[in-house]
Protein backbone atom coordinates (compact mmCIF):
# COMPACT_ATOMS: atom_id res chain seq x y z
CA UNK A 1 0.00 0.00 0.00
CA UNK A 2 1.27 3.24 -0.88
CA UNK A 3 2.10 6.03 1.66
CA UNK A 4 0.59 9.58 1.17
CA UNK A 5 1.48 12.89 3.58
CA UNK A 6 -1.22 15.06 4.86
CA UNK A 7 -0.87 18.52 6.64
CA UNK A 8 -1.58 17.89 10.31
CA UNK A 9 1.54 15.26 10.19
CA UNK A 10 4.06 16.17 7.70
CA UNK A 11 6.32 19.35 9.01
CA UNK A 12 8.33 21.58 6.76
CA UNK A 13 11.80 19.50 7.78
CA UNK A 14 10.21 16.39 6.37
CA UNK A 15 8.36 17.77 3.04
CA UNK A 16 11.77 18.99 2.33
CA UNK A 17 13.18 15.77 3.01
CA UNK A 18 11.03 14.22 0.56
CA UNK A 19 11.89 17.33 -1.95
CA UNK A 20 15.31 15.90 -1.95
CA UNK A 21 14.64 12.43 -2.16
CA UNK A 22 12.59 13.12 -5.47
CA UNK A 23 15.28 15.64 -6.87
CA UNK A 24 17.87 12.54 -6.78
CA UNK A 25 15.47 10.55 -9.19
CA UNK A 26 13.51 13.20 -11.10
CA UNK A 27 13.79 16.97 -12.50
CA UNK A 28 13.65 19.45 -9.34
CA UNK A 29 10.68 20.61 -7.82
CA UNK A 30 11.62 23.64 -5.83
CA UNK A 31 12.24 27.56 -6.79
CA UNK A 32 13.96 30.11 -5.30
CA UNK A 33 11.14 31.52 -3.51
CA UNK A 34 10.70 28.57 -1.58
CA UNK A 35 14.05 27.54 -0.71
CA UNK A 36 14.22 31.41 0.67
CA UNK A 37 11.32 30.85 2.31
CA UNK A 38 12.37 27.65 4.29
CA UNK A 39 15.70 29.58 5.13
CA UNK A 40 13.50 32.26 6.41
CA UNK A 41 11.60 29.27 8.21
CA UNK A 42 14.38 28.09 10.09
CA UNK A 43 15.73 31.40 11.08
CA UNK A 44 12.59 32.13 12.52
CA UNK A 45 12.72 28.74 14.48
CA UNK A 46 16.22 29.45 15.84
CA UNK A 47 14.75 32.78 16.68
CA UNK A 48 12.49 31.62 18.97
CA UNK A 49 9.40 32.91 16.86
CA UNK A 50 7.16 30.38 17.89
CA UNK A 51 7.46 31.50 21.62
CA UNK A 52 7.13 35.46 21.17
CA UNK A 53 4.53 34.96 18.24
CA UNK A 54 2.51 31.38 18.46
CA UNK A 55 -0.03 31.79 16.61
CA UNK A 56 1.19 33.60 13.70
CA UNK A 57 4.27 31.31 13.62
CA UNK A 58 2.33 28.31 13.11
CA UNK A 59 0.18 29.87 10.14
CA UNK A 60 3.62 30.37 8.68
CA UNK A 61 4.21 26.93 9.57
CA UNK A 62 0.91 26.11 7.88
CA UNK A 63 2.13 28.33 4.41
CA UNK A 64 4.66 26.65 4.34
CA UNK A 65 4.01 23.26 4.33
CA UNK A 66 1.01 23.82 1.72
CA UNK A 67 4.46 25.04 -0.56
CA UNK A 68 6.16 21.92 -0.23
CA UNK A 69 3.11 19.95 -0.20
CA UNK A 70 2.73 21.69 -4.32
CA UNK A 71 6.62 21.31 -4.98
CA UNK A 72 6.34 17.23 -3.15
CA UNK A 73 3.05 16.88 -5.80
CA UNK A 74 4.80 18.06 -9.16
CA UNK A 75 2.60 20.95 -9.16
CA UNK A 76 3.32 23.60 -11.60
CA UNK A 77 5.89 26.02 -10.27
CA UNK A 78 3.44 28.90 -10.63
CA UNK A 79 1.51 27.51 -7.89
CA UNK A 80 4.58 26.36 -5.98
CA UNK A 81 6.02 29.52 -6.01
CA UNK A 82 2.73 31.49 -5.11
CA UNK A 83 1.96 29.25 -1.64
CA UNK A 84 5.59 30.07 -1.43
CA UNK A 85 5.38 33.72 -1.61
CA UNK A 86 2.58 33.47 0.87
CA UNK A 87 4.61 31.55 3.41
CA UNK A 88 7.72 34.11 3.28
CA UNK A 89 4.59 36.54 4.34
CA UNK A 90 3.72 34.66 6.67
CA UNK A 91 7.15 34.07 8.29
CA UNK A 92 8.23 37.35 7.69
CA UNK A 93 4.99 38.78 9.84
CA UNK A 94 6.04 36.07 12.32
CA UNK A 95 9.12 37.61 13.32
CA UNK A 96 7.80 41.15 13.11
CA UNK A 97 5.42 40.48 15.73
CA UNK A 98 7.65 38.36 17.28
CA UNK A 99 10.56 41.30 17.77
CA UNK A 100 7.43 43.38 18.33
CA UNK A 101 6.60 41.48 21.45
CA UNK A 102 9.51 40.97 22.74
CA UNK A 103 10.48 44.83 22.75
CA UNK A 104 7.69 45.05 24.50
CA UNK A 105 8.03 42.58 26.91
CA UNK A 106 12.00 44.56 27.41
CA UNK A 107 10.42 47.68 28.04
CA UNK A 108 8.38 46.87 30.26
CA UNK A 109 10.49 45.13 32.12
CA UNK A 110 12.19 48.18 31.76
CA UNK A 111 10.00 50.35 33.36
CA UNK A 112 9.78 47.70 36.41
CA UNK A 113 12.84 48.16 37.22
CA UNK A 114 13.16 51.76 36.81
CA UNK A 115 10.16 51.82 39.29
CA UNK A 116 11.94 49.52 41.45
CA UNK A 117 14.57 51.17 41.67
CA UNK A 118 12.86 54.50 41.88
CA UNK A 119 11.12 53.11 45.33
CA UNK A 120 14.09 52.00 46.55
CA UNK A 121 15.79 55.03 46.41
CA UNK A 122 12.82 56.29 48.41
CA UNK A 123 13.10 54.03 50.94
CA UNK A 124 16.46 54.49 51.44
CA UNK A 125 15.89 58.09 51.47
CA UNK A 126 13.10 57.93 53.99
CA UNK A 127 14.88 55.87 55.91
CA UNK A 128 17.98 58.47 56.27
CA UNK A 129 15.42 61.01 57.09
CA UNK A 130 13.91 59.00 59.85
CA UNK A 131 17.65 58.04 61.10
CA UNK A 132 18.36 61.88 61.14
CA UNK A 133 15.49 62.88 62.82
CA UNK A 134 16.13 60.19 65.82
CA UNK A 135 19.75 61.51 65.71
CA UNK A 136 18.53 65.16 65.78
CA UNK A 137 16.34 64.10 68.66
CA UNK A 138 19.61 62.23 70.54
CA UNK A 139 21.54 65.53 69.82
CA UNK A 140 18.67 67.71 71.30
CA UNK A 141 18.25 65.54 74.53
CA UNK A 142 21.84 65.56 75.11
CA UNK A 143 22.39 68.89 74.86
CA UNK A 144 19.35 70.08 77.10
CA UNK A 145 21.24 67.67 80.16
CA UNK A 146 24.20 69.11 79.42
CA UNK A 147 22.39 72.72 79.82
CA UNK A 148 20.89 71.21 83.17
CA UNK A 149 23.91 69.44 84.37
CA UNK A 150 26.11 73.00 83.66
CA UNK A 151 22.97 75.15 85.13
CA UNK A 152 22.99 72.89 88.35
CA UNK A 153 27.18 73.41 88.56
CA UNK A 154 26.81 76.82 88.47
CA UNK A 155 24.47 76.70 90.81
CA UNK A 156 26.38 74.64 93.55
CA UNK A 157 29.47 76.75 92.34
CA UNK A 158 27.05 79.43 93.43
CA UNK A 159 26.63 78.23 96.74
CA UNK A 160 29.81 76.94 97.80
CA UNK A 161 31.42 80.12 96.92
CA UNK A 162 28.58 82.12 99.17
CA UNK A 163 29.02 79.27 101.73
CA UNK A 164 33.00 79.91 101.75
CA UNK A 165 32.70 83.68 101.84
CA UNK A 166 30.66 83.50 104.72
CA UNK A 167 32.93 80.96 106.74
CA UNK A 168 35.93 83.52 105.46
CA UNK A 169 34.23 86.43 106.50
CA UNK A 170 33.75 84.62 110.20
CA UNK A 171 37.73 83.84 110.28
CA UNK A 172 38.13 87.68 109.80
CA UNK A 173 40.16 86.48 106.37
CA UNK A 174 41.88 89.07 103.84
CA UNK A 175 41.85 89.46 100.20
CA UNK A 176 45.00 89.55 99.11
CA UNK A 177 46.61 89.30 95.55
CA UNK A 178 48.55 86.08 97.08
CA UNK A 179 44.51 84.48 97.95
CA UNK A 180 42.59 85.32 101.16
CA UNK A 181 44.85 85.19 104.47
CA UNK A 182 43.43 84.10 107.81
CA UNK A 183 45.35 85.82 110.94
CA UNK A 184 46.21 83.96 113.65
CA UNK A 185 47.19 86.59 116.88
CA UNK A 186 49.39 86.15 119.53
CA UNK A 187 46.87 85.29 122.04
CA UNK A 188 46.14 82.08 120.13
CA UNK A 189 48.80 80.59 121.09
CA UNK A 190 50.46 80.14 124.73
CA UNK A 191 53.66 82.74 126.03
CA UNK A 192 56.80 81.99 123.75
CA UNK A 193 55.22 78.59 123.13
CA UNK A 194 53.87 76.66 119.82
CA UNK A 195 50.52 75.59 121.75
CA UNK A 196 47.80 76.52 120.38
CA UNK A 197 45.03 77.76 123.04
CA UNK A 198 41.43 76.93 122.92
CA UNK A 199 40.03 79.33 121.32
CA UNK A 200 43.15 79.07 118.60
CA UNK A 201 41.93 75.42 118.17
CA UNK A 202 38.60 76.86 117.41
CA UNK A 203 39.45 78.62 114.77
CA UNK A 204 41.70 75.86 113.11
CA UNK A 205 38.79 73.54 113.27
CA UNK A 206 37.17 76.74 111.12
CA UNK A 207 39.65 76.77 108.65
CA UNK A 208 39.91 72.87 108.35
CA UNK A 209 35.95 72.39 107.75
CA UNK A 210 37.15 75.39 104.81
CA UNK A 211 39.39 72.68 103.30
CA UNK A 212 37.64 69.81 103.76
CA UNK A 213 34.87 71.49 101.90
CA UNK A 214 36.89 72.71 99.07
CA UNK A 215 39.49 70.00 98.44
CA UNK A 216 40.48 71.91 95.02
CA UNK A 217 42.57 74.74 97.71
CA UNK A 218 45.62 73.73 99.44
CA UNK A 219 47.11 76.28 102.35
CA UNK A 220 50.64 78.07 103.42
CA UNK A 221 51.00 78.64 106.99
CA UNK A 222 53.40 81.25 107.83
CA UNK A 223 54.71 82.11 111.16
CA UNK A 224 56.24 85.46 112.53
CA UNK A 225 57.49 86.61 115.80
CA UNK A 226 58.27 90.57 117.26
CA UNK A 227 62.00 91.63 117.15
CA UNK A 228 62.57 90.47 121.68
CA UNK A 229 64.81 87.50 121.29
CA UNK A 230 67.72 86.24 119.46
CA UNK A 231 67.28 85.95 115.71
CA UNK A 232 67.30 82.04 115.58
CA UNK A 233 64.72 81.74 118.81
CA UNK A 234 62.48 83.94 116.32
CA UNK A 235 63.06 81.52 113.73
CA UNK A 236 62.31 78.61 115.25
CA UNK A 237 59.65 79.91 117.42
CA UNK A 238 57.54 80.97 114.24
CA UNK A 239 58.37 77.96 112.65
CA UNK A 240 57.27 75.42 115.35
CA UNK A 241 53.69 77.65 115.51
CA UNK A 242 53.81 77.09 111.64
CA UNK A 243 53.90 73.29 112.07
CA UNK A 244 51.87 73.54 115.25
CA UNK A 245 49.11 74.59 113.06
CA UNK A 246 49.58 71.82 110.07
CA UNK A 247 49.52 69.54 113.21
CA UNK A 248 46.41 70.71 114.17
CA UNK A 249 44.71 70.77 110.71
CA UNK A 250 46.01 67.05 110.08
CA UNK A 251 44.12 65.88 113.15
CA UNK A 252 41.13 67.57 111.98
CA UNK A 253 41.46 65.51 108.46
CA UNK A 254 43.55 67.65 106.45
CA UNK A 255 45.92 65.77 104.34
CA UNK A 256 49.45 67.20 105.05
CA UNK A 257 50.32 67.82 101.43
CA UNK A 258 47.81 70.36 101.20
CA UNK A 259 49.77 72.29 104.08
CA UNK A 260 53.01 74.08 103.73
CA UNK A 261 54.74 75.60 106.18
CA UNK A 262 57.10 78.97 106.60
CA UNK A 263 58.90 79.97 109.79
CA UNK A 264 59.96 83.57 109.08
CA UNK A 265 60.83 84.80 112.20
CA UNK A 266 60.95 88.81 113.34
CA UNK A 267 61.06 89.08 109.07
CA UNK A 268 57.64 90.97 107.64
CA UNK A 269 56.40 93.25 110.74
CA UNK A 270 53.26 94.28 110.35
CA UNK A 271 53.76 97.18 113.06
CA UNK A 272 56.72 98.51 114.72
CA UNK A 273 58.24 96.46 117.68
CA UNK A 274 58.65 99.71 120.12
CA UNK A 275 55.37 99.24 122.12
CA UNK A 276 53.83 95.91 123.59
CA UNK A 277 50.86 96.33 121.43
CA UNK A 278 52.65 96.34 118.27
CA UNK A 279 54.90 94.17 119.14
CA UNK A 280 51.70 91.62 119.77
CA UNK A 281 50.20 92.63 116.27
CA UNK A 282 54.00 91.30 115.11
CA UNK A 283 53.51 87.88 116.62
CA UNK A 284 50.83 85.90 114.45
CA UNK A 285 50.65 83.15 111.94
CA UNK A 286 49.40 84.19 108.67
CA UNK A 287 47.27 81.37 107.03
CA UNK A 288 47.37 82.13 102.96
CA UNK A 289 44.62 79.68 101.74
CA UNK A 290 44.69 79.26 97.40
CA UNK A 291 42.67 80.30 94.73
CA UNK A 292 40.55 76.83 93.59
CA UNK A 293 43.16 74.53 91.79
CA UNK A 294 46.02 77.61 91.61
CA UNK A 295 48.98 77.48 93.66
CA UNK A 296 49.90 79.91 96.07
CA UNK A 297 52.00 82.76 95.03
CA UNK A 298 55.26 83.13 97.11
CA UNK A 299 55.93 86.44 99.40
CA UNK A 300 57.62 89.46 98.27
Amino acid sequence: MKKTFTQKTVTPLMLSLVLAVSACSSTPVTTSTLDQARSDYTAAQNGAVAQHAPNEFKAATEALNAANTAAANREDLSKVDQLASLAKTKIATAQEVARTRLAESSLSSSKQEQERVRLQARTAEAEAARRNAEQAQRDAEAAKARAEQATAATRDAQAQTQALAAQLAELQAKQTERGMVVTLGDVLFNTDQAVLTSGGMSTVQKLANILRENPDRTVLVEGFTDSTGSTAHNLELSQRRAEAVRAALAQMGVERNRVETRGYGEAYPVAGNNTAGDRQLNRRVEIVLSEAGKPIQARR
